[in-house]
């Protein structure tokens, strides 16, 4: 027994149990308006902080002893005043920004309320469908993925497939299958006017998210969602996408099987997946460790309470991939691009 590395490893493990305290305290500051009160950089006392945030000051300067501590607000200790240096305001509080990542401490603390259900889950095998977990969640993705799609869908992903976007801009119709609250749909909508588009889900209160979000954004004349699978949805399309869904799909061939049907003449499948290496041993690294966690608790169970339960997992690989659309007949698979986060494929007949 190396008692140095007992010591090593305990170390490290306290260090995770306080960044899942953090977690939440981020969750807190996000939902209170702690950070927003805090994005104009100047510092504050947590008495004027709870003030301007109608907050009472003694939780408020335990929350901002724990951010100190954690790295996200910087404390001067001679005027007893805390800031939130800019660079942190854009991940914390701008929900435009790239680097927005408040809504994944929202999802995650919502993941990790399931644990119980996922516990079970391991026992019996059964999984934990994706409507069965806490709402939260639904609304963390959207908000943890909507920053990246914005930063990438139109300016980088769709130029990387063949021919697609200048079909776009003369007028095609579009199928967004896994849309969840339709944000891919939307931004895709807002940029490509001549473009007709139908999101699908099978998560009703998501849907319903949808349509209320397309009539915000102005775009519901030429949008529209509905309830189906990704095995059942109707229609023929000159374009399909499908974003960090196919891995949570208990029958990911089926539904690319369907995905071929469902494309007209010289049809594009846009197949967004999470970022992955084809080995367990690519994948140790910051992301993949929160890949594989989420992977744990939320993808690997969804596609488990499904038919087949193939449960690709949110690691999958484009080697594994490539199999899917392969067994399911399509032709031509390549990988159009990639950001650290997303590996873009480009599929056809």
């Amino acid at each position: 027994m190396n008692e140095a590395r007992v010591h090593e490893f305990v170390h490290k493990a306290l260090g995770d149990v306080g960044s899942a305290l953090t977690a939440s305290l981020v969750v807190i500051g996000d939902r209170l308006g702690l950070y927003r009160a805090m994005a104009d950089g100047r510092p504050t006392t947590p008495g004027d902080l709870a003030q301007r945030t109608g907050t009472t000051e003694r939780s408020v300067r335990e929350w901002l002893a724990a951010q100190a501590a954690a790295g996200y607000v910087e404390y001067d200790a001679t005027s007893g005043r805390y800031t939130l240096p800019a660079e942190h305001a854009v991940a914390l509080v701008h929900e435009d920004s790239p680097a927005f990542v408040a809504g994944a401490f929202q999802a995650m603390t919502a993941a990790m309320r399931a644990e119980p259900k996922v516990r079970e889950a391991f026992r019996s095998g059964c999984g934990l469908g994706w409507h069965e977990h806490d709402p939260e969640l639904f609304h963390g993705v959207e908000r943890f993925f909507r920053p990246g799609y914005n930063a990438n869908l139109v300016s980088a992903w769709i130029p990387a497939l063949d021919g697609v976007q200048a079909r776009l801009e003369r007028g095609v119709q579009v199928a967004d299958i896994g849309c969840g609250f339709g944000a891919s749909t939307i931004i895709l909508a807002r940029a490509f006017p001549r473009s007709t588009f139908v999101g699908f889900d099978y998560h009703r209160p998501s849907i319903e998210s949808a349509r209320q979000r397309a009539t915000q954004n102005g775009v519901a004349d030429r949008v529209r969602f509905d309830v189906a699978t990704a095995k059942s949805y109707p229609g023929s399309y000159d374009l399909i996408v499908s974003l960090d869904c196919l891995h949570d799909m208990g029958d990911p061939v089926g539904a690319a099987a369907h995905v071929k049907q469902s494309l007209g003449p010289d049809g594009t499948w846009m197949l967004v997946e999470p970022y992955a290496g084809d080995k367990v041993e690519d994948n140790l690294n910051p992301v993949g460790r929160l890949f594989y966690s989420v992977s744990t608790l939320v993808c690997t169970q969804a596609s488990l309470a499904q038919e087949v339960g193939t449960a690709l997992g949110a690691q999958a690989g484009e080697a594994r991939l490539r199999e899917v659309v392969t067994r399911a007949g399509f032709t031509r698979f390549r990988r159009a691009t990639q950001t650290p986060f997303n590996l873009v494929f480009e599929v056809r007949p």
